[in-house]
């Protein structure tokens, strides 16, 4: 074969170089069919319309640069210029770059003057930024901090997050100039981070820069900026946290030790601090930001164990900090301290930060006749020692110039409200309380009612000699009652095997969330929605609720209006944590549908439709049998069965003893016990004897005539029931297992009737059946009568079609021999004329020659 093609092949260049202008036709052809074809291909393009040219996204009037032609050096150049640039890369097509759009322009607006905001078209083709940059989604946002960038903002796309994100980069450390302070930043749940740098020498100190990148690294990690990093200049400020070299790097920690970045162990970059601040830091509260769309961060979460979400109301421009998150992060903090209750916690150094209690009684009003005087007996625990090593004084306010202080405190007292005489007698009996009249890392009140003796007060009365020493009398500290700390969750952490994490969540963010998980959804959204909403200080926007992935259960904080959030907190925690549980698992279902006031009363449905809050009084319910069939909306079987249980429910409509009753358990929590493995499933829960409920057997046809058995066997009153029981069945009549024999013997009489009918119905279906038979057999004779008949019509046709060839060929033989006959007659009278024509010719011609002979003769006689 292929010694072939060299020949051929050889034949043609052999052929072609013999005939050169063979060769250029070839060439001319090739060319024009190449030209052909690409015109051809070419057509598809001008169905398609070219794209439009882009236009501007941001509105003139916004302090945004908008590069809609996706300048990219453009960019750079701007960089330059100023100190901290936003970038903003888009497409002009997504909802998402547009709805971000107007919160960018807002954040702009703000802080135009300090910042650069750059916008830019990363789709169009021709641009620069679509051929360097490769971006799966829109929009995206970049911050640059002078030469360090990019910073990119992982947060949602609402003006105040961004705002407080560009902020941050803005002013990325905090100077703390004083110890107060540097007391101040540290007393912050959050973690901490303070770098000392002298700036005596240089105008930046070697390191600096370095320690300032590491804070925006931080920023990369985590956009809310929970990891604080703050800047000492003053020697005498680093002593206070016991630092006194020069590039020192400090972390704080609550627990644990503080630390001091190793400098011999790891390498001083920004990379190498973020990193080591990250590992060792001590998260109390770690807050949760679920993207909105298909993520697995809330999974990963809640699969390290129990966890308690916090849905609180969070103002990222808040310039103070939210009085109910420091409360919430105080109960941790002493849920976490492990150890005694009044743990001493220390430094890197091993100084423990010594703890006091500085107590004051205070008399209730109207008590001063009574023997006994009752007093209230305020205490201020003083937690943490100052910063320079010296305990803080016991400073209460002075009966003349903080009795209105006093008295603010004496409401939060055990009595809950202003104190009465009435309520003086019921005061001795109340347990001590605690509680933050403005949240205070270092110190917290608690208060207890208790009765001293005249003497003792008269003493104290005598010695604090003024003019409201009636009104205040003090009693000495000696003579306080022990302080009470957190009744009993300080240290829970290590004395229980349910160990929480706590997460935080934006309630404005997240509501959808908080619903699913138990939420009221009747609170109005647009509240949720607003930024800077806080609620009041007692935290009654706030939703708190412990999930327990492994054991598929979770529970709801129900608060009390007669409690505080931080006392209910506590309450839950505790119940959580305790071995006997007393928390009730939170289960989630449809709420039912109820008719207003003035509506009829609807008909009683022939299935019940159950649902969570209706499922334990309707299934327990002792004097009724109640069939239940689980089922799902996504069950093919189930939609099958419908109709089996529409037939079973109509034969009990009229009983009012048996109940027929389903469950959608895909949108339905019910309680463990009475689960099942798979739907459609049917179960039976007997009246009196509910605790003997019988499962429909799994082997069994899901038939009528199997339901009715399965009720008549296990329904009916119980056998050991107490006679009293019996003796009113007896009165009620028969029972509801003679109405279903009856009812049974009437459906088999049914059954037998249908038997006999089908058999006369099989009669005629055979005695049909023969006689469809003999037709066939005529139908085939028939058919092959058709064949022959077909067959000599095929022959006819044939002969026919012959002789009508024939009967053609001899007409057209005979309209040879007519036209032939025509053209011999034709040529016939043609001979004719020309005969004629002929012989009148030769006439003439003999008369002339006569007649010229004649002449002649004439002439020649003449002549002679």
């Amino acid at each position: 074969m292929l010694r072939r093609v060299r020949q051929s092949l050889r034949q043609v260049l052999f052929l072609m170089a013999r005939r050169p202008d063979l060769v250029c036709g070839a060439i001319v052809l090739s060319v024009l069919l190449i030209l052909a074809v690409k015109f051809t291909c070419s057509r598809a393009k001008n169905v398609v319309a070219a794209a439009r040219p882009p236009v501007r996204f941001f509105s003139a009037e916004a302090p945004v640069v908008d590069l809609y032609l996706g300048q990219l050096d453009q960019v750079e150049r701007l960089r330059g210029v100023a100190e901290v640039s936003l970038i903003f890369f888009y497409a002009p097509w997504c909802a998402h770059s547009m709805a971000a759009r107007q919160e960018v322009q807002q954040v702009a607006k703000k802080l135009a003057k300090q910042v650069q905001f750059v916008a830019v078209n990363c789709w169009w083709s021709q641009g620069k930024c679509r051929k360097q940059n490769r971006f799966y989604q829109y929009p995206v946002i970049h911050l640059f901090y002078r030469r360090f960038g990019p910073i990119e903002y992982k947060g949602p796309f609402i003006a105040p997050y961004v705002e407080s994100f560009v902020r941050r980069v803005i002013t990325p450390l905090t100077y703390l100039p004083s110890r107060a302070t540097l007391r101040d930043f540290l007393s912050y749940h959050e973690p901490r981070v303070v770098g000392f740098f002298q700036f005596n020498s240089s105008p930046q100190p070697p390191g600096y820069i370095t320690y300032l990148s590491s804070a925006l690294q931080a920023l990369k990690r985590d956009f809310r900026g929970v990891v604080r990093f703050g800047v000492v200049t003053n020697k005498q400020v680093a002593e206070a946290i016991s630092v006194k070299e020069d590039e020192t790097v400090y972390l704080h920690r609550r627990f644990n030790s503080s630390l001091i970045f190793p400098r011999s162990e790891r390498n001083f970059t920004s990379a190498g601090i973020c990193s080591w601040v990250f590992e060792h830091r001590e998260t109390v509260l770690q807050w949760l930001q679920p993207p909105g769309t298909k993520s697995r961060l809330l999974e990963h979460e809640l699969t390290k164990g129990p966890a308690l979400l916090l849905f609180l109301p969070h103002n990222p421009l808040g310039s103070k900090p939210n009085p109910i998150l420091q409360q919430i992060a105080d109960i941790v903090v002493r849920y976490h301290s492990c150890g005694s209750n009044h743990r001493s916690s220390l430094d890197k150094r091993g100084t423990s930060l010594s703890h006091s209690v500085c107590c004051q009684s205070v008399v209730l009003p109207g008590s001063s006749a009574a023997p006994s005087t009752s007093v209230c007996e305020l205490c201020l625990n003083l937690s943490r020692s100052d910063l320079t090593g010296s305990s803080i004084r016991c400073a209460f306010p002075s009966a003349a110039q903080g009795g209105s202080v006093l008295e603010s405190h004496l409401r939060h007292c055990c009595l809950r409200r202003p104190p009465t005489p009435v309520s003086i007698k019921t005061a001795t009996s109340v347990a001590c309380s605690n509680f933050l009249s403005s949240y205070s890392p270092f110190g917290q009140y608690s208060a207890c009612c208790r009765k001293v003796e005249p003497q003792l007060n008269e003493s104290s009365s005598q010695a604090n000699e003024g003019p409201d020493s009636k009104r205040i009398p003090l009693v000495p500290p000696s003579s306080s009652v022990p302080y009470q700390e957190g009744g009993g969750i300080t240290g829970l952490r290590c004395r229980t095997n349910k160990t929480l994490r706590f997460y935080v969540l934006d309630v404005g963010l997240n509501w959808p969330l908080a619903v699913r998980l138990g939420a009221p959804s009747n609170r109005s959204a647009s509240h949720q929605r607003e930024p800077g909403l806080h609620g009041d200080e007692s935290g009654d926007w706030l939703f708190a609720t412990i999930v327990n992935l492994k054991d598929e259960a979770h529970y709801v904080l129900h608060r009390s209006p007669a409690t505080t959030l931080a006392e209910s907190l506590e309450v839950f925690i505790r119940n959580f944590s305790a071995p006997y549980s007393p928390l009730q698992r939170h289960l989630v279902g449809e709420e039912d549908r109820k008719g207003g006031e003035g509506e009829p009363s609807a008909p009683r449905p022939l299935i019940t439709e159950l649902t969570t809050s209706s499922f334990l009084p309707s299934v327990m319910d002792l004097q009724k049998d109640v069939l239940l069939f689980y089922y799902t909306q996504w069950c093919g079987f189930c939609s099958v069965l419908n109709h089996i249980i529409i037939q079973l429910a109509r034969l009990f409509q009229g009983n009012s003893t048996i109940t027929v009753a389903r469950v959608n358990v895909a949108r339905n929590d019910l309680p463990w016990e009475f689960m099942v493995d798979h739907v459609p499933s049917i179960l039976l829960f007997p009246r009196y004897r509910k605790h003997l409920s019988v499962k429909f057997p799994d082997d069994t046809p899901i038939t009528l005539p199997n339901l009715l058995h399965f009720v008549l066997q296990h329904s009916g009153p119980a056998q050991h029931a107490d006679r009293s029981t019996k003796a009113s069945s007896e009165r009620e009549g028969p029972g509801p297992s003679a109405l279903l024999r009856a009812e049974f013997l009437v459906l088999q009489g049914e059954v037998h009737a249908l038997h006999r009918a089908r058999e006369r119905l099989s009669q005629q279906l055979a005695q049909l059946w023969r006689d469809n038979r003999r037709l066939t057999f005529d139908k085939l004779t028939l058919e092959a009568q058709n064949a022959e008949l077909q067959q000599e019509r095929q022959s006819l046709e044939e002969q026919h079609r012959e002789k009508s060839r024939q009967l053609g060929e001899a007409v057209r033989r005979l309209q040879e021999l007519a036209d032939t006959s025509e053209s011999l007659l034709n040529e016939n009278t043609l001979l004719r004329v020309l005969l004629r024509a002929l012989r009148d010719r030769t006439d003439m011609n003999e008369e002339e020659e006569v007649e010229g002979k004649e002449g002649e003769q004439k002439r020649n006689h003449m002549a002679s």
